[in-house]
């Protein structure tokens, strides 16, 4: 079993930081569905003006300015900056459109799913090798993708997209040489010229919501400080904490919205849903217990 040693005060600090952040994601459901009468779109263009602001006075604060300079005056570089913005904008445009029109449980099944996703990424792309557990976990939630193609008729498309787009953007991710916090500034800042033309676009047709009435502006403005206070979090777990342990901690974010889904939004969960998450959670568990066998055998 994963252990928790409460004498050693970083690792007790990490755990309540990992904690912090998972809650806050898990809880992203019930923040977006605020946003009622809003366009998806119209909050993603929000989203990555007030992050893009709101990281200028976390870097300066914390005078993390170094990392970021050092990449933008690479431009070279920047192609698979691109790559991981293009990428975290559909992920975020997808996940606040499943929200917005009470597909909580398929958002959820997504990021049940982008695990597996990440298994399948690095054999295909990097070449490693799979363990027979992780073999069979890909396999169930194949099979369980494969009977809701053919009992339901249709393809879970926001579970799969959210799945890729997120597996792909840390396989990006990875390759890029900056820190979570520098990372996504980046990443926002190079996102920022389109979303700076997209919110000209729509003020101009006259269909932006922002500074229609304070509520909805302060909600839009909000964007950054929600996106960047759970990544903040989750950065301290990280410097902390073993992988294995954030990734046991991982699983509160998307069991969180799967329940939001199920109390608070109502949505219905079909006896050939349930089958295939508890087939989806069966390769989760697979591959959880692999990857804990062949951690590293370290103190902590």
């Amino acid at each position: 079993m994963l252990s928790f040693p409460s004498r050693d005060p970083e690792v007790a600090k990490g755990v309540t930081f990992g904690l912090t952040a998972y809650l806050m994601w898990g809880c992203f459901p019930l923040y977006f569905a605020l946003f009622d009468g809003v366009p998806a779109f119209e909050v993603l263009i929000h989203r990555i003006l007030w992050s893009c602001v709101f990281l200028v006075g976390v870097i300066t604060l914390l005078k993390r300015w170094a990392p970021v300079t050092n990449a933008l005056k690479a431009p070279k570089r920047l192609g698979r900056v691109l790559v991981c913005a293009v990428l975290i904008g559909v992920n975020w445009g997808l996940y606040i459109y499943a929200v917005e029109s009470r597909q909580v449980l398929q958002a959820s099944l997504g990021y049940f799913l982008t695990p597996l996703i990440n298994v399948a990424l690095g054999v295909l792309v990097l070449r490693e090798t799979m363990a027979k557990p992780q073999l069979a976990a890909l396999g169930l939630a194949s099979v369980a993708i494969l009977i809701q193609l053919l009992t339901l008729g249709e393809l879970p498309w926001i579970s799969l997209l959210l799945a890729l787009s997120f597996g792909s953007y840390g396989l990006f991710r990875k390759q890029v040489a900056l820190d979570g916090l520098s990372g996504l500034f980046v990443e926002t800042l190079v996102l920022l010229p389109l979303a700076l033309l997209a919110l000209g676009f729509i003020s101009a047709q006259g269909a932006s919501h922002f500074l229609q009435d304070l509520p909805t502006s302060v909600l839009l403005a909000s964007c950054g400080v929600a996106t960047a206070l759970p990544l903040l979090a989750f950065a301290g777990a990280a410097r902390r904490l073993r992988l294995s342990t954030l990734g046991f901690l991982m699983y509160i974010n998307p069991t969180l919205q799967f329940l939001i889904a199920l109390v608070v939004f109502g949505e219905p969960l079909g006896s050939i849903q349930l089958v295939t998450f508890v087939m989806i959670w069966a390769g989760l568990g697979l591959y959880s217990w692999s990857s804990w066998r062949s951690r590293p055998r370290q103190a902590g």
